[in-house]
């Protein structure tokens, strides 16, 4: 079974003053233990530089220590999934024709990445978008998305 971790599941897993940490923490120790099979879109990864070099928590965490969390945690045990430039064009062309704007195309990459590579399941503490995307854009395919 191949798990695909949206950012906000790996961000809350690493901020032990996370709200959701508690809900989170579980999944990304068993990833980072090799316990689960995981994975995560390239767009994830720049997501959770940009969420962890600028949240406001205490101490903060500077660049060099977000770039650290990401090579230590992630990179070592995770499936990173890129897309082709035609999935891009594809989705893209998918959420508009849903009537799909802003920044929720995100999750639509997010969410066609956790298909190109046959995920079980997709976890993510952002289970509203996803879930609608996922209605309108599956088109018959495996439903996936697991809201924490």
């Amino acid at each position: 079974m191949l798990y695909f971790f949206d950012s906000s599941v790996i961000i809350a897993g690493l901020i032990t003053k996370h709200p959701k940490y508690s809900v989170a923490s579980p999944w990304l120790e068993k990833a980072i233990a090799k316990k689960i099979k995981w994975a995560v879109a390239p767009h994830s990864l720049a997501e959770c530089y940009a969420v962890l070099s600028t949240l406001p928590v205490s101490p903060r965490i500077d660049a060099h220590t977000a770039r650290r969390l990401i090579a230590e945690n992630i990179e070592p045990t995770a499936k990173i999934v890129s897309l082709t430039a035609r999935e891009y064009l594809d989705t893209i062309s998918e959420a508009s024709l849903h009537g799909f704007a802003g920044g929720i195309i995100y999750d639509a990459v997010i969410l066609k990445a956790a298909h190109s590579c046959k995920a079980s399941q997709l976890l993510t503490l952002n289970g509203k978008d996803f879930l609608r995307l996922e209605a309108a854009l599956r088109d018959g395919a495996k439903k996936l998305v697991v809201p924490l």
